[in-house]
């Protein structure tokens, strides 16, 4: 039976998974609420959903995800029937140093709302239908070894990390309310997300900067750690696909069928950003470090680092389950993506030199996540 979303409750949504989802949506849908709650730390970013005021279907609330009381009186005010989970702590060098913030956002925080929805829609019954849909990731699965088969939702859970340990918690929580007071579920576990938006700490924007800005690029290891690569466009769609198709109570996972190691994408990502200073002679004057403008290559900044404790070897997604229920398939390829993403972060120059004032600035240069 599909499901008809009208009121969107997005948690997260100045996140770059979640920014991207609700332009999608609101891009996509002609009727219906789209509210966005964040509590605008420090990946959240209002500049992510500039334009959007414009939108009468639009409105951002500040609020913490934990605040179970706050959220079901908006939910009520709102007349809610779609709950879309992003809030989360996802930075696993950073649930390393204190996983304290990953429980309580990524547990606490989603048992928070999981109680808030039902005390409405199974308790007080304020919508005819509903949907929580919770967003979690392939690292809840573990790591495969080099001729592993890809994960599929029947794998067994067997998380590395305080992030991917708190993610599993989560999920577990969405399934157990589903199954023991009929709250009406969904759940996507996605590969490795990249795009427009993606707060640079994390591999492929973090690359992007660096290389700019002339400041080394850490690579874990030996850089053979393999990952999925899905674009966030895909992934908002398999999202939305998801709400509408997919059946109460399931998983599906989402995958950009993009496996490569870090490595390579770090060393495509020095070739795309060459050849576009190359071509735009004019950024020398913004860009004076970067290896272009001093007869080097970007290639030149790869320095590898000491590996993390626990790092996973290799994700793989199969999503053979979403192609076939939600008729899910991903539309963007790797090569395109990328480039797209580095002109992204080439035509939006103040948005990522506006985070580089906050006080995480040094994480830029040492750490990246997955």
């Amino acid at each position: 039976m599909s499901f008809e979303p009208r009121n969107l409750f997005v948690t997260g949504g100045a996140g770059f998974i979640g920014t991207n989802f609700v332009r999608h949506w609101l891009s996509k849908t002609k009727e219906g609420r789209v509210i966005v709650f964040d509590a605008l730390t420090y990946a959240g970013n209002m500049d992510n959903l500039s334009g959007l005021e414009r939108n009468p279907r639009y409105e951002f609330l500040r609020g913490d995800i934990c605040d179970e009381a706050k959220v079901r009186k908006l939910l009520e005010q709102s007349r809610i029937d779609t709950l879309v989970h992003f809030a989360a702590e996802s930075h696993v060098d950073r649930s390393i140093l204190g996983p304290d913030d990953f429980i309580r956002t990524n547990v606490v925080g989603t048992h928070a709302l999981l109680k808030a929805a039902k005390a409405l829609w199974i308790d007080k019954k304020m919508v005819p239908a509903h949907r929580f849909h919770h967003v979690s990731t392939d690292e809840v699965y573990g790591s495969l070894g080099p001729a592993d088969p890809a994960f599929t939702e029947a794998t067994a859970y067997a998380p590395n990390s305080p992030y991917s340990a708190s993610k599993a918690a989560s999920d577990h929580l969405v399934r157990a309310y589903h199954e023991t007071y009929g709250l009406s579920t969904t759940v996507t576990n996605c590969s490795n997300n990249y795009g427009p938006y993606h707060f640079p700490e994390k591999l492929i924007p973090l690359t992007i900067v660096n290389i700019l800005l002339g400041k080394p690029l850490p690579v874990y290891g030996d850089g053979l750690q393999i990952r999925d690569w899905l674009h966030v466009a895909d992934h908002c769609e398999a999202i939305s696909l998801a709400l509408k198709r997919g059946k109460a109570g399931e998983v599906y996972n989402v995958g950009g069928n993009s496996e490569t190691a870090n490595i390579e994408i770090v060393r495509a990502l020095c070739e795309l950003v060459d050849l576009r200073l190359a071509a735009r002679p004019e950024l020398e004057k913004q860009f004076p470090l970067s290896p272009r403008f001093n007869g080097k290559s970007a290639a030149e900044l790869i320095t590898h680092v000491r590996d993390r404790p626990g790092h996973d070897r290799r994700y793989a997604v199969n999503y053979d389950k979403a192609a076939h229920d939600l008729k899910y398939t991903p539309a963007k390829n790797l090569k395109s993506g990328l480039a797209a993403t580095v002109d992204w972060y080439l035509h939006n120059i103040p948005w990522w030199q506006a985070l580089l004032g906050r006080d995480y600035a040094d994480w830029l240069t040492k750490n990246y996540s997955r």
